[in-house]
C-alpha cells in the first residue's frame, strides 16, 4: 500500500489557466481539454479585470465554464475567479504550470514577456504553451463579441451551452 505524503501530493501536476474568457469560446476549451493530456488538474482562473470591460459579469462566466466542463465529464477541472496577480492566484490554488494559449506569432510576442516576469515573481511556476489548432485559431472572444453586437451566428465559436446562454432564444429560431 501506498502512503501519500505531503510531498507526493505536492508533486501532482495542478495548472492554472488564467483569462478573462469573456466568453469562453472553443478555442478556449481546445487548450484546456489538450492541458489535460500533460496534467492532473486544471484550474481555469477567470480575471476580474475591469480594464477590459468585460461583457459578462465575472459570476455568470465562472458558471458557464463550470458547466460546460460538467457536460464534457471532466471533474479534473475547476473554475476560480481572480482579482491577484496571476502567479498569487495560481500559487493559491496549489498550480506548479500555467497554461497559455498561442492563436499566432502576435501572441507570442505578447505572452514572452509576461512569462519573463511571471518567472522572475513565481520562479516555481513553469509556463506551458500550447498552440492552437488550425480550425481555432481565428478565434478571440473580442471576435465573438463583435458577432453578438451585431447580430452575426456566434454558435460556431462557443459551447453549445454558453451559446444558449448568451442568446437564450437561440433554442427557439426555425433552423
Amino acid at each position: 500500500m501506498t502512503v501519500q505524503t505531503d510531498a507526493s501530493l505536492s508533486r501532482e501536476r495542478v495548472g492554472f489557466y488564467p483569462g478573462t474568457f469573456d466568453p469562453f469560446t472553443l478555442g478556449h476549451l481546445d487548450i484546456a481539454r489538450r492541458a489535460l493530456g500533460i496534467l492532473d488538474r486544471l484550474v481555469i482562473g477567470v480575471a476580474l479585470n475591469p480594464r477590459k470591460a468585460p461583457r459578462i459579469a465575472i459570476d455568470e462566466r465562472c458558471a458557464a465554464i463550470t458547466e460546460t466542463f460538467a457536460l464534457a465529464g471532466l471533474a479534473q477541472v475547476s473554475v476560480a475567479p481572480f482579482e491577484t496577480l496571476m502567479v498569487e492566484a495560481a500559487r493559491a490554488h496549489g498550480a506548479r504550470f500555467i497554461v497559455r494559449g498561442l492563436r499566432s506569432e502576435s501572441d507570442l510576442t505578447s505572452e514572452m514577456p509576461m512569462a519573463a516576469v511571471n518567472r522572475t515573481l513565481a520562479p516555481e511556476l513553469e509556463t506551458l504553451f500550447l498552440t492552437a489548432r488550425e480550425e481555432h485559431r481565428l478565434i478571440s472572444s473580442s471576435l465573438v463579441r463583435e458577432l453578438l453586437a451585431y447580430g452575426g451566428d456566434i454558435a460556431p465559436y462557443l459551447p453549445e451551452n454558453i451559446t444558449r446562454r448568451l442568446l437564450p432564444n437561440a433554442a427557439e429560431k426555425p433552423t
